[in-house]
């Protein structure tokens, strides 16, 4: 995709966006004031201060002057075969360049469509989704990549993972932005769904190849989500929700929000609901998002009859019903109340809030229980050591044993 003067310069933007210590914003106020990343790495010191808002402690970090560590995420991309958009680029969306605080660059794996020229439609939800949060998502997607819009999301758990696969099963274009590196798959339990996304649509992270999904990524994540898009629709959130803060971004970014109703006793609707409540559009169908957008993307939006085939597993499941047996196996039991294994009150709580079937990533389980990062990473080194959890995926762990908290008589 770059020449010899491309990947040149290049490097000078990944130097910029991967400079240790330094804030997006400042960064942003450099390119403001020199134009190119080029420019800033060949500066004089005393031309940082010229840079309105830019500290001392903020201009010192700017002489770290090493391309290493920009050499060696080039090579990493050429090797995985992904790709670098920058500001500099026409592939860089205009819509994402306005935002407050927008990626210095974006590394993706797939086909970059052109976000400015497309009727890009963001799809967020809780990760604990219910049965019918998951349909209404998987709906929705496959309904609005049948009528012409692109469909951008996540790749979370729950709603995100449901909206990606309706938009790919109706032969939609999806995009997910991650919240680690591009050739990171997380979930790991999601890697069929990043293979078919990098198939036939695209994956995009401002995160360097090989960046683990830390907790603090997925909130900047969400301004990328929202910010290449026309509107925002919450499936189903609870009334804490990051779904909630993106659709809290969406509006800070002038952009449309919508939200599908729930049942009003369904705790993990509140926040839908709280969100129609306060002028958010309802939503029953696709067309009543893209009825708003038909007029400015007439070649692209078609609102056309969509019947939404039924899942091969949903017929299957129709079909043979599963038994309680067959569908848990049989796993040796942990009673909590009597604890004979003598676990410490941090691996207790860490056993109770894993599962048997959804791998939890290590900053997950820390954020869920409060408990201190380097605790959280003690107690689940002897948990797998004594056989109460397995490791699945880089940092990623689920329960090996049912749990019991009272005690029968």
């Amino acid at each position: 995709m770059n020449g010899v003067n491309g990947v040149s310069a290049l490097k000078y933007w990944i130097w910029l966006a991967t400079l240790p210590g330094l804030q997006n914003r400042s960064k942003l106020l450099l390119l403001e004031h020199f134009s190119s990343p080029e420019a800033i790495y060949y500066a004089e010191p005393e031309e940082y201060r010229l840079v309105q808002e830019l500290k001392s402690q903020q201009a010192a970090l700017l002489q770290e002057k090493s391309l290493a560590r920009a050499e060696k995420i080039l090579e990493d991309c050429a090797k995985k075969e992904l790709f670098i958009v920058t500001q500099a680029d026409a592939a860089y969306p205009a819509r994402l360049r306005n935002i407050f605080e927008p990626p210095i660059l974006l590394y993706g794996r797939g086909k970059m469509p052109l976000f400015d020229e497309e009727a890009a439609i963001a799809m967020v939800g809780t990760r604990k989704c219910t049965p019918y949060g998951k349909r209404a998502a998987e709906q929705l997607g496959y309904e609005l990549a049948s009528q012409g819009a692109l469909v951008v999301s996540g790749m979370a758990r729950g709603i995100d993972s449901a909206a990606h696969r309706g938009a790919l099963r109706a032969g939609g274009f999806a995009a997910a932005v991650l919240g680690g590196g591009v050739d990171v798959i997380y979930p790991p339990d999601n890697r069929r769904l990043y293979e078919d996304i990098a198939a036939s649509g695209v994956l995009l992270s401002e995160y360097p190849p090989g960046t683990e999904p830390l907790r603090h990524h997925f909130p900047a994540r969400n301004r990328i989500i929202s910010g290449l898009c026309l509107a925002t629709v919450v499936v189903e959130a609870p009334e804490k929700s990051g779904a909630l803060i993106t659709a809290a971004t969406a509006l800070d970014q002038g952009r449309e929000i919508f939200a599908v109703p729930g049942p009003i006793d369904a705790p993990s609707s509140r926040g839908c609901n709280q969100l129609i409540r306060d002028g958010a559009g309802l939503v029953g169908e696709s067309w009543d998002i893209l009825g708003e957008y038909q007029s400015r993307y007439p070649h692209k939006l078609k609102n056309r009859e969509v019947i939404v085939p039924p899942l091969p597993e949903d017929s299957k499941a129709a079909k043979e019903p599963v038994t309680p047996a067959a569908a848990v196996p049989s796993l040796p039991v942990l009673d909590l109340k009597r604890n004979r294994e003598g676990l410490t009150d941090d691996q207790i709580c860490i056993v109770k809030i894993l599962t048997t079937d959804q791998p939890l990533l290590i900053d997950e389980v820390a954020e869920i229980t409060g408990i201190p990062m380097r605790r959280v990473l003690s107690a689940l080194t002897v948990m797998e050591i004594d056989g109460f959890a397995r490791q699945e995926g880089a940092g990623c762990f689920v329960r090996t044993v049912a749990i019991r908290e009272n005690q029968k008589r």
